[in-house]
């Protein structure tokens, strides 16, 4: 492929990703390097790879998004490449896009974001399959991934030295206060379904209940609906569990200010925003110990962990805390404390940063910034 040899003054940093618009712990991300003046310092271009919706929108924005890169690579106005990608499907919608910029001599970041990959490459993929996936990872200018954990697991798969932690970022603004919040509720923000825990956290509502402790289950989330309405009728717990759906930013912060504690037992995580939007909001997390959550959250510290699948456990984490009022609210505190020091996005973007000079990006001149690239979906 032959690509532009005159460079225009500036090249740009291209973005791509799910659309911020969309339902995920990507679109969240996205929304806080916005929002944090990432896009601004960097005149960031963002075009959106997938949407919510049918199957036609989401092909007809990937071809889009195919057209826009190979356009721009095209015309040489590609500086650096940063695309955002999971498992699956998502992977393999942006197999193609890393390897266009490779063509062109374009560097590329990989940033992993899916929870379940290493499922997706050891249990999933055939030998052909493997190969590609182990060559996208040796050829990209960086791969960022959310946790050391993470960085181990890409490591062992691929030759590539450049596997960089960087965590997920979230806007740090004012605790929830204390006193908003309903003593016995549990929140739970994310997708319904086994593979994060749905039904092991009704089970284990249904054995505090049976111990006579108050408690209300607010699951906020779209996934297997009815099939959780219908666990939950047949455990008995239809006046102590709200399914509230997919919620928006304000009503989740809504939420969490009522909440006296997140639970998310999951099964595979990266690095799960709806933790670290409870840590801002000063609220404790019981979760398990998986993917990058032990390094928000430390046993006893800002909550607690079980073991995935461990409902004995999970319904006596969760008995303690709203048992006791003082305990929840401390470990709150300490939850607000590890996001102002590490996961905060002033704490987060600069590590980024580092990354984009590293590979010849430099933030725009404050007299010379405007607002940030389009858009697209």
């Amino acid at each position: 492929m032959k690509c532009a040899s005159a460079a225009p003054p500036r090249r740009q940093l291209l973005m791509m990703g799910t659309s911020p618009a969309t339902r995920g712990g990507v679109a969240a991300v996205v929304q806080v390097y916005r929002a944090a003046g990432l896009f601004e310092r960097y005149a960031v271009r963002y075009i959106a790879t997938h949407c919510d919706g049918g199957a036609g929108a989401k092909l007809r924005l990937m071809a889009l998004a195919y057209l826009r890169l190979l356009a721009a690579l095209l015309r040489g106005q590609v500086g650096l490449l940063h695309v955002h990608t999971a498992s699956r499907a998502s992977f393999w919608r942006k197999y193609g896009l890393l390897a266009l910029a490779d063509c062109c001599g374009v560097p590329a970041i990989l940033h992993l974001h899916g929870g379940e990959f290493a499922v997706f490459y050891e249990r999933e993929c055939g030998p052909l399959r493997r190969w590609l996936i182990r060559r996208r990872f040796d050829r990209a200018a960086r791969v960022v991934v959310l946790s050391e954990q993470w960085q181990g697991w890409v490591r062992g798969i691929s030759g590539n030295r450049h596997v960089e932690v960087i965590p997920n970022p979230v806007l740090a603004g004012a605790a929830a206060p204390w006193a908003r919040h309903e003593p016995g509720t549990v929140l739970c923000l994310g997708r319904l379904n086994r593979g994060k825990g749905s039904y092991d956290l009704l089970a284990a509502a249904a054995l505090l209940r049976a111990q006579g402790v108050t408690l209300r289950l607010l699951l906020a989330g779209d996934g297997e609906i009815e099939a959780v309405r219908a666990a939950a009728r047949a455990l008995g717990l239809e006046q102590q569990v709200e399914l509230l759906g997919w919620v928006d930013a304000e009503h989740k912060q809504r939420l969490l200010a009522r909440a006296t504690v997140l639970a998310l037992p999951s099964y595979h995580e990266g690095l799960p925003m709806c933790v670290l939007e409870a840590m801002a909001a000063g609220r404790p997390v019981v979760s398990t110990a998986v993917g990058g959550i032990p390094a928000a959250v430390a046993d006893g510290c800002e909550g607690y962990l079980v073991a995935p699948g461990d409902v004995a456990a999970l319904a006596d984490r969760l008995g303690r805390l709203l048992g006791a009022d003082a305990l929840a609210q401390s470990l709150g505190a300490a939850a607000r404390r590890k996001v102002d020091s590490t996961f905060a996005s002033a704490a987060v973007l600069p590590r980024l940063e580092r990354l984009y000079g590293e590979l010849g990006m430099q933030p725009l001149a404050s007299e010379k910034r405007g607002p940030a690239g389009p858009e697209y979906g």
